[in-house]
């Protein structure tokens, strides 16, 4: 099994240059953000945590391979009246490090997050997750909703539909053999235009050396499950998403979830909606959030 962090079993420049722009991204958030490392039995998790320590805990789960740092363009507004906790994923790329017990399937990935609010001292929390994050998030909010008070769901991966075809044959070179160059072209593709923030894009071209362990694949809630979730909900679907079809997915969730906010966002696209334009997206946020 591959590791992360320093010790990592690939190119040691790669990690070098991964955490460099890494760092780049964190010093854009605001000045009293703290690294922890939180130990579970699958190793230590990185969390960044900022905001009011009496603030409301929110806990901020990233899309695949974007890390904690995805929330840049949203934590100040966020960490105004919540203590905001910004999760690196166990297995995927970040400086969580997986050294422990092996991730095999969803039961562990829920376990870690047991042990990873356990290590964190709360009792329960608002959780707000975006595309595999959101998944993750749903998932946990079945499995333990006593833990979770409010969640936002950002254009969620697999929860209420499944995924385009079309996406996922785009995506799968390089998920197979990820490159700058093929990573590049696939988000442009996704959103239709190039990112215009340099420290993002050379994150982003960081991501495709970066070591990973295992990203765990979650399946699709059964409609029964969904149904008798007790958690109130803010679905929140990007309009130009070409990981799904965002029409079709908030119907679905409207159905699924009769009690849940749903929202598709204007001119919005699954791979840029929490760091493109980011406004807009804060404010709703803030208004389910409370």
């Amino acid at each position: 099994m591959e590791q992360g962090g320093p010790g990592g079993t690939r190119g040691t420049d790669d990690q070098a240059a991964f955490h460099t722009a890494y760092e780049a991204m964190l010093r854009r958030w605001p000045a009293d953000v703290a690294a922890l490392d939180v130990p579970t039995r699958y190793g230590s998790t990185r969390v960044h945590v900022c905001g009011p320590e009496d603030g409301t805990p929110l806990v901020l789960l990233p899309g695949g391979g974007t890390t904690s740092m995805a929330w840049f363009g949203n934590v100040e507004d966020l960490a105004r009246d919540h203590r905001v906790y910004a999760v690196d994923v166990m297995g995927d790329v970040g400086r969580s490090v997986h050294d422990g017990a092996p991730l095999r399937g969803a039961g562990d990935l829920m376990a870690w997050l047991d042990e990873l609010l356990d290590g964190l001292g709360l009792e329960e929390a608002r959780w707000c997750g975006h595309s595999y994050g959101a998944s993750i998030a749903l998932r946990y909010a079945l499995r333990a909703p006593h833990r979770i008070t409010r969640l936002a769901l950002l254009d969620p991966a697999n929860c209420f539909a499944g995924p385009n075809p079309r996406y996922l044959l785009r995506a799968l070179p390089h998920l197979l053999r990820p490159t700058v160059a093929r990573q590049r072209a696939f988000l442009r593709w996704e959103t239709g235009r190039p990112t215009d923030d340099p420290d993002w894009q050379a994150f982003l071209d960081g991501t495709t050396t970066a070591v990973r362990s295992k990203v765990v694949a979650l399946r699709r809630p059964r409609p029964k499950e969904l149904r008798a979730c007790t958690v109130p909900t803010f679905v929140l679907l990007a309009e130009r998403s070409r990981t799904h079809d965002a029409r079709c997915v908030a119907a679905k969730a409207r159905a699924l979830l009769p009690g849940a906010d749903v929202v598709i966002l204007p001119d919005a696209t699954h791979h840029t909606l929490p760091t493109e334009r980011p406004a807009e997206l804060n404010r709703l946020l803030v208004r389910f959030l409370g």
